[in-house]
């Protein structure tokens, strides 16, 4: 487990998990994700990771479909959380219910499983942790891996629905015309998309300045501290958290709970919704 956090239990790293790769009540989750640019058009696709995982994986995990599984289809939002039953049935798919407990993993930026993650939670599962660094720092170390498709007999997940923990843009700009007292607005994306169009009032940690490029595990907790303390995160009681779509911001989100910082939701729609609406507004600049 890693140490110095408030709340370590939803973080592991590579040497823990191979340590119990194989105990009985562990289900391990591959949720990757890819964006790719077609190089003539330049049109951005979303591919589901599901490839890449039959060529190679942790041991004993199984790939969850973002995108297909645990995604509610939307005529323009990419990403919109699933309804409590669809998100239910897919987990009692992949073994996950009662007793057990799940590590989630990807190869491609910590932002996919810190997306499921984030939705285990919502729907009332708390025994759930993010591999620190993924498939990145654990093929990087040389730890086993597999070809093997990993079953699991299907088993009830129970749903509980924690409403606060995903919000939609009605409930942001409630936010947003209580002013000052109220939330945090924290943006996670880059700096230059930060600046090109935003939320007004927000602050801006991207998720990506929090990860070592090197291992993409996330840096020592006192840094990540220091991180949200310097752009004023911590001086609020409640953060909103938005990206693009609703992924790297559960990554800042789960660094929030690992510090111990307790009232936390998600902006679902983030900004491929608020841009859209031209009755929103939209801040620019530095």
């Amino acid at each position: 487990m890693t140490s110095s956090f408030a709340h370590p239990e939803y973080l592991v790293e590579t040497d823990w998990l191979q340590e119990h790769l194989n105990d009985p009540d562990l289900r391990i989750l591959d949720a990757t994700v890819y964006y790719r640019t077609d190089p003539e058009t330049s049109a951005l696709s979303i591919v589901s990771g599901r490839e890449n995982w039959e060529a190679g994986h942790i041991p004993n995990s199984t790939f969850i479909d973002l995108i297909e599984e645990i995604s509610s289809p939307h005529p323009t939002l990419r990403f919109s959380a699933p309804s409590a039953e669809q998100f239910a049935a897919a987990l009692g798919r992949h073994g996950v219910g009662e007793g057990t407990r799940v590590v989630v993993y990807d190869a491609n930026n910590i932002m996919w499983s810190t997306r499921v993650w984030w939705l285990l939670r919502t729907f009332g599962f708390d025994n759930a942790a993010v591999l620190n660094g993924g498939w990145k720092k654990w093929a990087l170390e040389g730890r086993p891996t597999s070809t093997n498709a990993t079953v699991r007999p299907p088993v009830v997940f129970t749903p509980h629905h924690r409403p606060s923990f995903l919000i939609g843009k009605d409930e942001v700009l409630r936010e947003l015309q209580a002013g000052a007292a109220s939330a945090c607005l924290l943006n996670t994306l880059g700096e230059s998309d930060f600046h090109s169009q935003r939320i007004p009032t927000s602050r801006n940690v991207p998720w990506g300045s929090l990860v070592d490029p090197a291992t993409g595990a996330y840096l020592p907790a006192d840094a990540l501290r220091a991180a949200f303390a310097q752009s004023g995160v911590l001086e609020k009681e409640r953060v909103v958290a938005y990206c693009g779509a609703g992924i790297s911001a559960t990554s800042d989100a789960l660094i929030l709970t690992l510090l111990g910082v307790p009232n936390i939701s998600v902006y679902d729609g983030s900004m491929q919704e608020w841009a859209a609406d031209s009755s929103l507004p939209i801040e620019s600049g530095s």
